[in-house]
């Protein structure tokens, strides 16, 4: 269940009263007269099943520029008809895909924040370093640690809806993420080389960790089904299935590898390593977006009750 909050002009009210009436799935409404400061206005409180939040959503949309409309999650609900409400909604609350939520989760997450480029150039060493020590335990952290798949969601996301710019931002972050990551990874590894501290050895006895620079058949299809899992794990909000997509795709071990090889000047691996950061971040994209296609055209309760 979800927990609306609309501020409505107070002209306006009983129309939005008769839109919730009308919307199945929705219960628990309380009308407080007079109580909104800023914007002016009435303030409506309900709860609402998840396969129902498109439907709200679109028959209120006039309120984002005469009012606001505020959701949040509910852990605990304990009512008898908010139980009847879910199962009056159409679908289960697990396939509904909240197109607003997503649409403002993915906007954030496509842009460049220090927050982002210190997580991901903390994972790219951890799997440069999984790399050097031939250690897959290492190689995983690095995979869990990686933040770069909101930014992949958000292309699949603007390809969905043609918003190039959200499609450009993404890609940018994605770039500017890698590349800031790998330079700093490459800094690190060159000094250490510089100090013998490594040689090409260390990449030569790495036969654990040669899946990150052999892209093949296999490497396609995992990224496809990383994809597909990915988008279904943000759209569902299932937070434990979307670590198992970091640990299934080798982007940031790959972009490790890059900036570990070309700090001993191997270009033969590090050009091994970038088709495999491509093949990933490619395959991702195309399924992640095939399956939002899905999710829109084919689930009634997650598509056709949207007016977005």
């Amino acid at each position: 269940m979800l927990h609306l909050r609309l501020i409505v002009p107070s002209a306006r009210t009983e129309e939005a009263v008769e839109v919730l009436k009308g919307c199945p799935g929705v219960t628990n409404l309380v009308v407080l007269p007079g109580a909104a400061r800023e914007p002016r206005g009435d303030v409506i409180l309900c709860d609402a099943a998840r396969e129902s939040a498109n439907e709200v959503l679109g028959k209120l949309a006039w309120l984002e520029d005469e009012g606001s409309i505020a959701a949040e999650q509910i852990d605990l609900s304990l009512s008898k008809v908010a139980d009847q409400a879910v199962e009056e909604a159409p679908g289960a609350p697990d396939d509904a895909v909240i197109w607003e939520e997503l649409a403002q989760k993915v906007s954030a997450d496509s842009r460049v924040t220090w927050a982002y480029l210190a997580f991901l150039a903390i994972a790219t060493q951890l799997a440069g370093i999984g790399v050097l020590q031939n250690s897959p335990v290492l190689i995983v952290g690095a995979m869990v640690l990686g933040p770069e798949f909101g930014a992949v969601a958000a292309i699949c996301f603007g390809l969905l809806r043609g918003r190039w710019h959200l499609v450009a931002t993404a890609l940018r972050t994605l770039v500017i993420g890698f590349l800031v990551a790998i330079a700093i990874t490459y800094a690190c590894a060159l000094v250490s080389y510089w100090w013998e501290w490594i040689d090409l050895g260390n990449l030569r006895r790495n036969e654990e960790v040669q899946f990150i620079v052999k892209p093949d058949r296999w490497s396609i299809i995992v990224a496809l089904l990383a994809g597909a899992a990915g988008v279904l794990s943000v759209t569902a909000g299932k937070s434990s299935a979307l670590v198992g997509v970091f640990i299934s795709v080798t982007t940031v071990p790959a972009a490790g590898y890059v900036a570990v090889a070309a700090a001993m000047s191997d270009w033969k691996e590090v050009a091994a390593s970038v088709a495999q950061l491509g093949v990933n971040i490619l395959g991702m994209v195309i399924a992640g977006t095939v399956t939002l296609v899905v999710q829109r055209k084919f689930w009634p309760q997650v598509g056709r009750r949207s007016s977005i």
